[in-house]
């Protein structure tokens, strides 16, 4: 393992409580959360601890009493809190008092002069995290008048129309980027003048996806309209990823697969900018009823998700430590609640410790690796309400913790999000590492789409927000791709006062503005037709219909093959497969998927060390079965020097070696269990373990094949010195 400084900022974790040896993971910076009178005392306590410390607080919600009392200002601004249509108020979490908030110009000014004394206490950045219009507000008065401004007209209720709710959802999309943009512009000015020190902004954010299914309305893409964002969190977890989708007409739990598509489109987000994303882990989920076995198994799934894309090599390793190595959660045998087990906590550390290594540069995909894209717009979120259609069993509000009847067959339809899991899932649980392709990107980056020869495209659940993507795929088509265009032109949503049917615009869809500039006749109706150097497959069918069969899913997968075939390239290709896999430097990951292609486990000879598995033990044969993960560190890969720590559960630092010993420091939280595997030129004689000026003997295990040892060790409050003795 490579030793970096902390600067490097490659991993981090969130935490509102002050400093805690329990839950010290000794990544390289701390999110100081929550705006209160301790916060300047909390981000001195983290920072004499020698990490980079930043802030994080929520920007749609908040402990904002003052501000909604009217101590602030002078003027109560109760009247800007989120509201269903029949007047209640949309609450965070189980509060009574904190709303989700309409993010009006004021509101903005009070969190400037909220997060200032963070910046007088010297934090390097500021994550603004969750901005979030839930798609059922619209309904307060501080709404009514940003409609007006936004508008010129009077407000027009979100549920009388289609035209309505589309609109709605985008003006809540344009409050939060305003509301951001307004906020890091004012404070990185404040940082300069005051300080002469750069600040930089972040935003922590859930994926397009879940936003989408979830029926939140959030900035997402139009965040890279502000320069004064630096990056963002992808928000991706347990919790989100856990959504069930329909596949085969089968509606089921699918975090691995979910959390692939959910890390694909947030990387999006960076692709091709100088800005940053670091990928979320949660070792557990917000919701405290599961079992720590429950927990562990979904962790392993969006781990490995997150590693399968290579491009992102930084990482926010916990939401929350306190609540991980503190937390009671129930036992397997129901008979009460129960801590972390002890192998749990030493996996967690040295996967935390990995992933501030997953920086490689040598990047080997095994298996199908043809770039092909499903594309994805921000719109999809402005239609997630479909009025006139009341429900029934189903609350307004739902963010993946809360209990639902889903007894309402209009609901579950909107929960399903079978319109984009219909052109995923079908491909994904054949092998095919589909990526959600942000459409939006395609008209502000120019080559944005070069990297693909095949993509998925669909208006029956989003629309195309300006004319000029038209002219972007349509270029693209002519000059080799394949696009797959899906859909019949029956989404009420094509009727929304918008672009392709105002002015001298009178197309019934968008579709039928792309298909006039690839040339083609509006009603076209051949399957497949040439197109310059590429081509285009028209399937005149709703996409979430191949949610429904086997069958379903076999014409979606066989029009794929068909766009493949249609370029004429035999680099062009598809195996099915149930398993993705790839080696990012000695780090092979690999996940192995059930309702596929058959139910053979993924077998892979060699040496390796199992990084799943609290002993780091020395495995030569590997079976990864359907439903299964695996993270490995490859024994044979060509490491330099063939010498250093392999894997450890903790922050090793000062590493030196000589003919006579090596010695090093290792950090973690106190008390926790933890393992380390390190080359060794030969088999030592002796360990020893130094902690506070007292020394002890510290057994090991030697592998003489690998000339490797393994010892095990408990965390000490401070630093901890290792010293193994060759003579």
């Amino acid at each position: 393992m490579k030793e970096r400084g902390r600067e490097e900022e490659r991993t981090g974790f969130q935490e509102g409580g002050a400093y805690g040896e329990a839950y010290d993971l000794q990544t390289d910076f701390v999110m100081v959360y929550g705006i209160n009178p301790s916060m300047p005392l909390r981000i001195q306590q983290w920072k004499a601890q020698g990490y980079q410390v930043h802030l994080m607080t929520g920007v749609s919600w908040g402990g904002y009493q003052d501000y909604l009392n009217g101590n602030f200002d002078g003027r109560t601004h109760w009247d800007e809190a989120q509201k269903y249509k029949d007047g209640e108020r949309i609450i965070h979490g189980t509060s009574v008092d904190i709303p989700y908030m309409v993010p009006t110009v004021a509101y903005s000014d009070y969190l400037i002069q909220q997060i200032r004394p963070a910046v007088d206490a010297g934090v390097d950045a500021i994550h603004l995290e969750e901005p979030e219009f839930w798609v059922e507000g619209g309904y307060s008065e501080a709404f009514k008048r940003e409609w007006r401004n936004y508008y010129n007209e009077p407000w027009i209720p979100p549920h009388e129309s289609e035209n309505a709710q589309y609109h709605a959802s985008k003006l809540k999309a344009y409050l939060y980027t305003r509301c951001l943009d307004r906020l890091c512009s004012a404070l990185k000015e404040y940082s300069l003048v005051r300080y002469d020190r750069p600040l930089r902004f972040f935003v922590p954010t859930h994926s397009l996806i879940n936003y989408t299914q979830w029926r939140i309305v959030s900035p997402e893409s139009r965040l890279l309209d502000l320069p004064s964002i630096n990056g963002y969190i992808a928000q991706v977890w347990t919790g989100t990823s856990r959504t069930a989708n329909v596949y085969e007409g089968n509606r089921a739990e699918r975090t691995f697969e979910t959390a692939f598509l959910e890390y694909g489109i947030m990387q999006e987000l960076v692709r091709g900018t100088d800005r940053r994303v670091w990928f979320l882990h949660d070792p557990i989920e917000d919701d405290p009823k599961r079992t720590w076995e429950d927990y562990r198994i979904n962790y392993f799934k969006t781990l490995t998700a997150s590693l399968l894309h290579p491009g992102v090599s930084h990482y926010e390793v916990a939401p929350w430590p306190k609540r991980i190595f503190e937390g009671q959660y129930p036992s397997a045998d129901g008979t009460g609640k129960e801590g972390i087990p002890a192998d749990y906590g030493t996996v967690l550390l040295t996967l935390m410790h990995a992933l501030g290594n997953m920086d490689q540069p040598d990047i080997r995909v095994f298996g199908n690796d043809v770039k092909v894209g499903v594309l994805l717009a921000d719109s999809a979120m402005y239609q997630r309400m479909r009025p006139g259609v009341e429900t029934a069993g189903f609350m307004m509000k739902y963010d993946g913790t809360n209990e639902v009847e889903l007894t309402d067959e209009y609901a579950l339809e909107l929960l399903n999000f079978s319109s984009f899991y219909g052109l995923t899932l079908p491909l994904v649980k054949h092998g095919l590492p589909v990526r959600p392709v942000q459409l939006d990107n395609a008209r502000r980056f120019p080559g944005y789409l070069d990297d693909y020869r095949v993509l998925i495209l669909s208006y029956e659940f989003m629309k195309p927000e300006y004319p000029d993507l038209h002219s972007t795929l349509a270029q693209w088509v002519r000059d080799g791709g394949a696009l797959i265009y899906i859909g019949d032109d029956s989404d009420p949503y094509h009727q929304v006062k918008e672009w392709w049917n105002q002015g001298k615009r009178h197309y019934h869809s968008p579709r039928e503005h792309l298909f006039e500039g690839l040339g083609l006749s509006l009603d076209s109706s051949e399957r497949m037709t040439s197109i310059g150097k590429g081509v285009l497959v028209y399937l005149p069918v709703r996409p979430e219909s191949f949610a429904e069969s086997t069958a379903a899913g076999n014409r979606l997968r066989d029009a794929v093959r068909e766009a493949m075939a249609g370029l004429n390239d035999p680099q062009i290709c598809w195996e099915p497969a149930n398993h993705f896999m790839l080696q990012r430097g000695p780090y092979v990951v690999a996940s192995v998927m059930s309702e596929s292609v058959h139910e053979h486990p993924l077998e892979l000879a060699g040496c390796y060390v199992d990084l799943f598995d609290p002993g780091l033990p020395i495995v030569r044969h590997v079976k990864v079965e359907p439903g299964q993960q695996a993270l490995l560190y490859d024994l044979e890969y060509d490491h330099a020097g063939n010498s250093g720590v392999i894997a450890a559960s903790s922050r090793t630092e000062y590493f030196t070696e000589d003919s006579s010993s090596i010695v090093f420091y290792v950090k973690g939280p106190k008390a926790v269990h933890a393992a380390a595997r390190i080359h060794c030129s030969a088999k030592p004689v002796s360990a020893t373990i130094h902690i506070n000026e007292q020394e002890a003997v510290l057994p090991f295990v030697w592998d003489e094949e690998t000339r490797t040892l393994l010892i095990r060790y408990e965390h000490d409050a401070g630093s901890v010195r290792i010293q193994i003795n060759k003579q």
